[in-house]
């Protein structure tokens, strides 16, 4: 069913060549505060958590509950999780582990639904809103939240974010212009 949802994307910076160096021990436990970080923040800004993959994690808004002002939530969900990572990175770096977290969001149609195989199904939401999203969290730098241009306008009287220019995404054509979130106001 389509539904006008705001999408969350992110995930660690320099996790890779963590990965490379870390014993499997290590990862777990890095994985498992962020994700348990996330996991606390995540419904108490009314987001829906669509799935985890390594070190990326996908939320959404608005469906398949509406969420009042679901782009503003979003980017409080993501303002949380950047000061509750950063109390975890400093953890980490007593350990010698250097991680960050990018964010990208953007607002758009998607089609929200059941997926997944017989034994094991989700609630996804799929269309071209998943993916600005999640590239937008790759374009993203460590401790960096980009917002696309329809999650900017509907909260730009709320929220400190400068522009960053036209990017270029990976698979789209046209470029979209874009926003890094500093604070609310």
């Amino acid at each position: 069913m389509p539904a006008y949802i705001s999408c969350l994307f992110c995930d660690l910076r320099d996790f890779t060549s963590f990965a490379e160096t870390a014993a499997p021990e290590e990862l777990f436990e890095v994985l498992r505060a962020y994700h348990g970080t996330l996991g606390e923040l995540i419904p108490a800004y009314e987001g829906t958590l669509e799935h985890f993959a390594g070190d990326g994690v996908m939320v959404f808004f608005n469906d398949p509950v509406a969420v009042k002002n679901h782009e503003l939530q979003a980017i409080r969900l993501a303002l949380a999780a950047q000061e509750r990572f950063a109390e975890l990175a400093q953890e980490w770096r007593k350990r010698g582990t250097e991680l960050g977290l990018g964010i990208g969001i953007e607002a758009g149609y998607a089609t929200a639904g059941r997926i997944g195989f017989e034994g094991r199904y989700d609630y996804g939401a799929l269309g071209p809103v998943t993916n600005r999203a999640s590239r937008l969290s790759s374009r993203a730098l460590a401790s960096q939240i980009l917002i696309g241009q329809r999650v900017f306008a509907a909260v730009e009287e709320a929220v400190d974010a400068f522009p960053v220019g036209e990017l270029e995404l990976k698979g789209f054509g046209r470029t979209i212009r874009a926003y890094e979130v500093r604070g609310l106001r």
